[in-house]
């Protein structure tokens, strides 16, 4: 079988027609009705018209199983510290933020929407996420089209890069290998107020014993939490700064190793690891 042949037996073995019972989550229901608008009956519908133009973009795992509606930063520890920040005027970057779910569950849980900044690659990503959460005319938050390699982008403009008090990169840094981790781990740094406190926060695919691997999708370097605190160790030496790392490893539910098409694609070693990395 070819590569090219190789990759797209893979992306359909990811791709469920519909959800399953557990597969839109509870808070994402209610986000969509109390945030959106929309009626119960009507939401499974809503979702899946819009994940199918979603996935026709770039056909994510995240997609193809609908787990984009995990917000996801709302089930880290430092959850309600990141809203009181907000609150209290400090800024975050949703760094490829897809749909924006997770901007808008900060929203609805009280977060000053004019503080939180979403980027993606993708521009039809973020067109997307308006329509998935009716909330064009209303949100005030400010999406970036950037690519996170390129000197150029709106990323490195004056008001953004040195200028962030918090990142949030869920299922980001997981994209690459281990180098070209470290490479945009350091330009993700750089967005940061270099000063103590400001902090990168997320969640990513890792495994109990770190290697790298090779999937339809790239490159791939799982992190378990040893090998995420010494790559920040590394990373803080060559730019000067001291980074305090709390991570953990937590394992998958069972949607996560098949698809509805019973393709197992995670192995019993894979794992999700959480993690905050704190300048000192």
């Amino acid at each position: 079988m070819s590569a090219a042949a190789s990759m797209e037996q893979a992306r359909a073995a990811w791709f469920d027609e519909r959800p399953s019972e557990g597969q839109i989550p509870h808070a994402a229901r209610r986000l969509l009705e109390t945030y959106s608008g929309i009626a119960p009956e009507e939401i499974v519908e809503h979702v899946v018209k819009v994940r199918n133009e979603a996935w026709k973009i770039f056909p994510y795992p995240c997609l193809g199983q609908f787990r984009f509606l995990e917000a996801g930063l709302d089930q880290c520890a430092e959850y309600n510290e990141v809203i009181d920040r907000l609150q209290r005027g400090q800024r975050l970057l949703d760094m490829a933020c897809c749909v924006g779910q997770t901007v808008r569950q900060l929203v609805a849980d009280g977060a000053p929407a004019q503080n939180i900044y979403g980027c993606d690659l993708q521009p039809d990503f973020i067109e997307i996420g308006y329509r998935l959460f009716k909330d064009r005319d209303k949100l005030e938050t400010k999406f970036l089209v950037a690519d996170i390699f390129d000197p150029g982008s709106a990323l490195q403009d004056s008001d953004i890069r040195g200028k962030v008090d918090m990142v949030y990169a869920g299922s980001f840094f997981h994209l690459w290998g281990l180098e070209k981790q470290k490479e945009v781990s350091k330009a993700v740094a750089s967005l940061l107020i270099p000063q103590s406190g400001s902090m990168i926060l997320g969640r990513q695919i890792g495994a109990v014993e770190a290697a790298e691997k090779t999937s339809a999708t790239g490159t791939m370097f799982r992190h378990n939490v040893e090998s995420f605190k010494k790559m920040w160790k590394e990373i803080g030496d060559d730019l000067g700064f001291a980074f305090t790392v709390e991570a953990s490893l937590k394992k998958l539910t069972g949607d996560h190793f098949e698809s509805q098409t019973n393709h197992q694609f995670q192995t019993n070693e894979t794992r999700r690891i959480w993690f905050s990395v704190r300048m000192q």
